[in-house]
């Protein structure tokens, strides 16, 4: 049986996993409860939390592991993570991924950035920061970036064995995608292997941020609005769409567009900027200005649909978004006041 690095008061090793529907934390999760039982032989558990079932929406992934002669009766979600799995870093746009860490709690962040980068962007004061580019390696190996995801967090959890995380994947997907066992592996590998990190120690006067339970509600009885008005509802211009994108996104080249808004006609957010201008003959007629990119989820429809490669997809960088984003009209109305 291996032996548990650290344990919380009720004897618990716990992971949580940060990410978006549709990387695959949620079986990510799962593999790594039943490689810690099976080929460890400590008790765990694994369950996810989300709010709408859909490619995009926020997902946390919980995982516990304990001794195997504690039992485990707590299913209530891990607020006081020994590692974090982030999935996504554009998460902390909206959720703060790191709520609940200890001084040496370890935070894996799926980036191309320096852990250095990313110390004051999570918020960290103390711990160690890991990082791995996920998202780059499935894109090379053809596979899902949770494969990598996982890589990484078997090479931080030295008591999980990554033998036994492989054998669970070729069992996982041998009988049903017998060629993407290979690619797992692959990325599994690539993950474990190219995984970077750096600890840093609490600075002396410093105190690790106050924990605040995670998911309390802002509103309620005493701060509400009066007759529970909706303050921020679900169609609001102030939505910010772009966490849902999982690394990919598209360019527009204007020079070989030919407004014909084949892009405009699948696209699910109305992502695409136009505006009304004369043509050559002077008849009034739309052109496209560009994407903004606040609404876009990074879905690619656009690029299928359009016949002369103005729409390309790539691979996102850090900040292209912002500084190549055409806002809306309205957008525009309401900043100006």
């Amino acid at each position: 049986m291996s032996i548990l690095p650290k344990k919380n008061e009720l004897g618990f090793f716990e992971i949580r996993l940060e990410s978006i529907g549709g990387l695959g934390a949620n079986l990510a999760g799962k593999m790594l409860a039943e490689a810690g039982v099976v080929g460890a032989g400590l008790n765990g558990v694994s369950f996810s939390s989300y709010g709408s079932e859909k490619k995009g929406s926020p997902v946390k992934a919980h995982i516990r592991f304990c001794d195997i002669d504690t039992n485990i009766r707590d299913t209530s979600p891990v607020e006081r993570p020994h590692v974090v799995g982030i999935f996504h870093e554009a998460l902390s746009k909206t959720v703060n991924v790191s709520s609940g860490i200890y001084e040496d709690s370890t935070v894996l962040v799926n980036s191309t950035k320096e852990p250095a980068e990313l110390k004051d962007k999570l918020r960290i004061v103390g711990g160690t920061i890991a990082v791995i580019d996920a998202t780059g390696i499935s894109l090379e190996e053809k596979n899902r970036a949770n494969m990598a995801m996982l890589g990484a967090l078997f090479r931080l959890c030295p008591f999980l064995d990554p033998q036994i995380m492989k054998d669970v994947i070729r069992k996982s997907l041998e009988k049903k995608y017998p060629q993407a066992v290979d690619p797992a592996l692959r990325t599994f590998d690539r993950g474990f292997n190219e995984v970077k990190f750096q600890s840093y120690e609490l600075p002396e006067g410093v105190s690790m941020p106050s924990f605040v339970r995670m998911d309390t509600p802002v509103l309620g009885y005493a701060t509400q609005p009066m007759g529970g008005m909706v303050t921020n509802p679900g169609n609001s211009i102030l939505k910010d769409l772009s966490i849902s994108r999982s690394g990919m996104m598209p360019h527009y080249y204007e020079d070989k567009c030919i407004h014909c808004a084949a892009c405009d006609n699948v696209c699910p957010d109305f992502c695409f900027v136009w505006e009304e201008r004369p043509d050559k003959k002077g008849r009034p007629q739309m052109f496209l200005e560009g994407i903004d990119y606040q609404y876009c989820k990074g879905c690619l429809k656009c690029v299928a649909a359009c016949p002369t490669e103005a729409l390309s997809g790539e691979r996102e960088t850090d900040g292209y978004g912002e500084t190549h984003r055409i806002a809306h009209r309205f957008d525009l109305a309401v900043s100006n006041g």
